[in-house]
């Protein structure tokens, strides 16, 4: 992956969508109620030029570009071209569906400067993918994945935990097939349930049980270890907050700003359970950490030290950053 660059947002919600997944209401998500035309991509190419955040990647965000008319996919395209001829825009980057993906339509996006494509994936279950309408399966998942990466795009997957008919070891099994198909990064959205969705009628009608926020938590503290490990960036946990969705579009659900540092925490508590074993019964416990990785070790409101603390019956744990290279925690004294 690349080092991070500044990002033009495009929103195009529902835009090329030919189904209405249970848990989608992108203009709530988005924030955005129309979809972008040709003016508004060059008149938000000028106004980051003008705030000096150019040169920029324009990114098409929601929706299904590949699936909206060839016409339509030109004209938004080539409302960018005069940018990427200025350097003003570095490459773009869209978001789709499975099933729309083919060899013209890549040959389209790679002539136009579109260097990075973003799959929805969501879970490869069919039984998921069915309950949720979203109208692909796993195998078209996995036969477009492969379609990108051999076109010679950066190819990102998107995965949901907590949907309707999934567990955690489905959750699981879906983060170790997307793994398989060697994506540049991955995306996890633990599932919100967001008003005006046939989810939120579901949850209301007790068809769906809340993938809550400790849900959340613990199933994508075992799948983001299995990314890292795989060598895959996860370069987002969590549905991006937006005002609407704070102020109570998001009814229930994983949905806190803090989900990925929450996540990331519970990761580091798990460790040093593991660290701590066999430690005797009242020693003073020193570990170390990463530079940069203490709130993560410590946790919201001091949670990791309290539980550790009192799980092993210790007289005190000190956690302390160490300069260098190393990723791991280790335990550096015990009194």
């Amino acid at each position: 992956m690349n080092a991070r660059k500044s990002i033009i947002p495009i929103f195009v919600p529902h835009l090329g969508c030919p189904h209405d997944c249970v848990f989608c209401n992108q203009r709530r998500i988005s924030g955005s109620v129309t979809a972008a035309t040709e003016s508004d991509v060059a008149e938000a190419v000028r106004s980051a030029r003008e705030r000096g955040l150019t040169p920029a990647q324009l990114a098409f965000y929601g929706g299904s570009f590949t699936a909206i008319p060839r016409s339509h996919q030109r004209a938004l395209l080539s409302a960018a071209e005069p940018f990427l001829a200025d350097g003003s825009l570095t490459d773009i980057r869209l978001s789709t569906r499975p099933d729309a993906i083919d060899a013209e339509n890549l040959a389209l996006l790679r002539g136009s400067g579109v260097s990075t494509i973003e799959l929805g994936v969501q879970s490869m279950s069919d039984s998921v993918l069915d309950r949720c309408s979203r109208g692909h399966t796993a195998e078209d998942a996995a036969r477009s994945s492969q379609m990108i990466k051999e076109a010679g795009f950066t190819l990102i997957l998107q995965m949901m935990t907590g949907l309707p008919g999934s567990d955690f070891d489905t959750d699981i099994e879906t983060a170790k097939r997307i793994i398989a198909l060697r994506p540049d990064g991955v995306r996890i959205y633990p599932t919100v349930i967001i008003r005006g969705t046939a989810l939120y009628d579901m949850w209301r009608a007790g068809e769906y049980a809340e993938h809550t926020v400790e849900d959340a938590v613990e199933v994508c503290s075992e799948i983001l270890p299995l990314f890292e490990r795989a060598g895959i960036p996860v370069i987002r946990l969590g549905l991006n907050p937006t005002d609407a969705l704070s102020a109570g579009d998001a009814a229930a659900g994983a949905y806190h700003p803090a989900l990925g540092e929450m996540v990331k925490s519970r990761v580091f508590l798990k460790s040093a359970r593991t660290l701590l074993r066999g430690t005797p019964t009242g020693s003073a416990v020193t570990l170390s950490v990463p530079q940069g990785k203490m709130s993560q070790a410590v946790g919201q409101k001091r949670v990791n030290i309290k539980a550790l603390t009192t799980e092993f019956s210790l007289s005190s744990l000190k956690i302390i950053e160490t300069c260098g290279q190393r990723e791991e925690i280790v335990i550096t004294g015990v009194k």
